[in-house]
């Protein structure tokens, strides 16, 4: 699929490329200067947010290490099942006495996030904050805000800058609104194959 042909599958473009680089420096100047001198872990939630998980270190201009985990709460449907399954784990099993900051695209339902952090926390760091390129506190069922929120965005399913459908997507360089007969188109193909 061509980028025009995946342009043409969204609707409204509502984070271009210029706002969310905007986004990513802001960010990245509050975590330089709140973690400074602090021994600060950045772990990016695989696969969405490896875009804004790259831009974003590139903003913090003190020393940090980064990790990736990758869990799956979605598979190929525009709402989280609501069952978390980890599929790659921290490399590091250092992180006792870490400041961990969990980089993720999105923050919608909470379930994943509220479900790592809980994991995480058991791992005794210093402490755990969320740092989210989007949020989408509409469709929230779990009580849990991020620390650093790059944009609130409408209750629209999102894709582009890492977000995907069914693995489309993510090479867009915006975040726009992937249009419902695009979704049907995919699903549709997905089931013959």
């Amino acid at each position: 699929m061509n980028t025009n042909i995946m342009e043409n599958d969204i609707s409204e473009v509502l984070l271009s490329q210029e706002q969310l680089k905007d986004i990513v420096k802001r960010l990245g100047e509050q975590i330089t200067k709140d973690y400074e001198g602090k021994k600060l872990i950045l772990v990016s939630v695989l696969k969405g947010s490896v875009v804004f998980m790259g831009d974003l270190m590139r903003e913090i201009k003190i020393p940090c290490y980064i990790d990736f985990m990758s869990v799956s709460s979605y598979g190929n449907s525009t709402s989280s099942s609501g069952a978390v399954k980890i599929i790659k784990d921290l490399d590091t099993n250092v992180i006792e006495g870490s400041h961990l900051l969990i980089v993720e695209d999105i923050l919608d339902s909470g379930r994943t996030l509220s479900y790592l952090k809980d994991i995480l926390e058991r791992r005794n760091p210093e402490s755990i904050k969320i740092c989210t390129l989007l949020d989408k506190p509409d469709r929230r069922v779990v009580d849990l805000n991020a620390d650093y929120v790059g944009s609130s965005i409408p209750d629209e399913f999102v894709v582009g800058y890492g977000l995907d459908f069914a693995e489309m997507y993510r090479n867009l360089p915006f975040v726009g609104v992937v249009k419902p007969e695009a979704i049907a188109r995919i699903i549709k193909e997905s089931d013959a194959n």
